[in-house]
């Protein structure tokens, strides 16, 4: 015998426990995480009202948004009640938030410790499956003029080309500049290849009397400076 489902819809639901009622009502503060990706999928499925079904996705990345953000739309399509419709609108309603944060961060123009240049870097390198490498150019006031990437490489390395990175200052006349690359695998510690391409970038600016005041290894949670190290 087929069992029945004891589910009942949100219709049912009192008005002020209801996600899209909420946030109309209330305001968006007051939802959870669950709620708000409830108001994002609409419904749930035969057994699961979308917020049931919003609390069964989160629990699977521990309840992490950075790792709901990293799920494909594959992957959200393997959820009773996910189609390709709804993994799309979930997919892309976190690349704009991630979006925004890298805007956010990329208004304040100005970089004065490894904190914010971790902050600065995180939303361009911070989740990508791949290592990529970044440098942002300042003037004498340490403000951004640009950053740019230099190089993209695989899971564990990618090659940069220093005379690229001296002419692109030139042509900026960039007074300093920070370097970043990304571990995807979360370990902070430099290799060698990171060392011994940190002193040659530092030794060709120098002859320029360009500056670099730090290379910054980002990782998902945490960070790795070298100027805080004492490894400049």
């Amino acid at each position: 015998m087929k069992e029945k489902s004891t589910n009942i819809s949100i219709k049912n639901w009192h008005e002020k426990d209801r996600p899209r009622e909420k946030f109309l009502n209330i305001g968006k503060d007051v939802l959870s995480d669950a709620e708000l990706l409830a108001i994002l999928l609409g419904s749930g499925n035969r057994n699961e009202s979308a917020v049931q079904l919003s609390q069964k996705i989160l629990r699977s990345v521990s309840n992490n948004l950075n790792e709901l953000g990293k799920l494909s739309v594959t992957e959200l399509m393997q959820f009773n009640g996910i189609g390709e419709a709804k993994a799309v609108a979930v997919a892309a309603s976190l690349e704009l938030g991630r979006r925004r944060r890298k805007e956010k961060v990329m208004d304040r123009k100005k970089i004065t410790s490894s904190a914010i240049a971790y902050e600065y870097f995180y939303p361009i390198i911070g989740e990508l499956p791949h290592e990529e490498f970044w440098i942002v150019y300042l003037n004498n006031s340490n403000k951004v003029i640009q950053s740019i990437q230099l190089s993209k490489g695989g899971i564990t390395g990618t090659l940069v080309d220093i005379r690229l990175a001296l002419r692109h200052a030139l042509e900026m006349r960039a007074t300093s500049l920070i370097l970043a690359h990304n571990h995807p695998s979360g370990n902070l510690n430099p290799s060698k290849s990171d060392k011994q391409l940190t002193l040659k970038l530092k030794n060709a600016c120098e002859s320029l009397d360009i500056k670099v005041l730090d290379h910054i290894i980002v990782a998902e949670k945490s960070y790795f400076s070298f100027a805080d190290e004492d490894l400049l």
